[in-house]
């Protein structure tokens, strides 16, 4: 008996590599897994106190999500990202179980076996992994030198074949966030070229410079196309809750409701108690939150500006998300590197061959869940990393 061959062509998810390696060696400082370090608002116990001895939690829920929840979110939608939702604005709103879950049923509903997507590199792994599960073809189009995208490669890797272009910001790996104006140019070719915008924003919180977060799908015209992505998991520290949820054009709504039904049934509810939870908090609690991340953010960004001034390096900008993504000047692998870095000098990273950086020696580096009392120590085992493995 054999599995399935679709599946054999899906690469193997990194984390859990880099996890049995740091099971190995225990002392190691993690700068792998993309999380935050704080805990999820205290509002969020507080929902569950009064809804935990609910009989009725055991109980399946709406396909789409609870109805208060999805009311709460298209509030937030609406206020925090200009985004109006409902059948007056031509779109719909779903719960999903986490951002995965909600990229995934969005890429069935919207494409069949044998589609192209194109993923603007580096991409996030598990965006190329589905899209691979899915029976579509990854199209892959390379990002400017400061990780910026390139609307003019983007058209050009149009076919009659294409059916989605998706984009990532603030941008996990690189950390860039991308301008209105690039936006707006990607969602008038999916417009004029008859594709969807899948537009990944679980990172929005995350900008720490420039200007601000850009919604694609606040822009006017673009709800026939635009899917928005979204997690509460980096934001409100929720990322075991497993609570994401999308907003998508009307014509998709049948399809979600057919996917939801057959993978979930309906989101965790548990879960969506604690989201309700967790959005009472607020924006102002989350921006209460990010001082230690932007301070671990300042700490890296100068050591690795100057590894780099050190030519040991370059470091493209990272204006958003909590990662960097320096290329080392070295002619070792990218996984040799994030190996060589966890057994000899106790720091682990994520090979940049995992977002589908074919040259060169790129790593992501992950800086917001690490504990600032371990800041110090983490700084020196990458500086010494990097200088023993890059040749002088």
């Amino acid at each position: 008996m054999r599995g399935s061959h679709r599946l054999e062509v899906v690469q193997s998810p990194i984390i859990p590599v880099l996890a049995d390696l740091l099971r190995a060696h225990p002392d190691a400082i993690s700068l792998g897994q993309g999380i935050v370090g704080y805990a999820p608002p205290p509002t969020v116990a507080e929902r569950l106190a009064r809804v935990g001895s609910d009989p009725a939690l055991h109980r399946y829920q709406p396909v789409a999500g609870l109805p208060e929840l999805t009311a709460a979110l298209a509030d937030w939608m609406a206020r925090r990202h200009g985004v109006p939702v409902g059948p007056a604005h031509g779109n719909r709103l779903l719960v999903t179980a986490g951002g995965n879950n909600a990229f995934y049923a969005a890429l069935l509903a919207a494409t069949e076996p044998g589609d192209e997507v194109i993923l603007p590199t580096p991409y996030y792994f598990n965006h190329e992994m589905a899209v691979t599960m899915a029976g579509c073809r990854p199209v892959t189009v390379s990002t400017d030198a400061a990780c910026q995208l390139d609307p003019a490669a983007l058209a050009a890797a149009v076919t009659p074949r294409t059916r989605v272009i998706i984009t990532v910001s603030p941008n996990n790996p690189t950390g860039a966030v991308y301008p209105a104006a690039t936006l707006r140019v990607v969602n008038a070719l999916c417009a004029s070229r008859g594709l969807y915008h899948f537009s990944d924003e679980a990172y929005a919180e995350f900008v720490h410079e420039g200007p601000p977060h850009h919604a694609p799908a606040s822009d006017p015209g673009t709800a026939a196309h635009t899917v928005s992505l979204h997690s509460l998991s980096k934001a409100f520290g929720f990322a075991g809750w497993r609570i994401g949820w999308l907003v998508c054009p009307a014509a998709l709504e049948a399809p979600l409701r057919k996917i939801q039904d057959t993978l979930l049934i309906c989101p965790p509810v548990i879960s969506q108690h604690a989201a309700l939870g967790a959005l009472t908090a607020g924006p102002d609690w989350i921006a209460a939150q990010l001082g230690p991340l932007r301070e671990n953010r300042t700490h890296f960004q100068a050591t690795l500006a100057g590894l780099a001034a050190d030519g040991l390096c370059t470091l493209p900008p990272a204006a958003g998300a909590f990662y960097f993504l320096p290329d080392l000047r070295t002619p070792l692998a990218p996984l040799t590197v994030a190996e060589r870095l966890i057994r000899e000098h106790g720091v682990a990273v994520v090979p940049g061959s995992a977002f589908g950086c074919t040259a060169g020696c790129r790593l992501r580096i992950a800086y917001g869940a690490l504990d600032p009392a371990r800041l110090p120590e983490a700084l020196a085992r990458l500086t010494r990393g990097f200088r023993a493995l890059a040749p002088p």
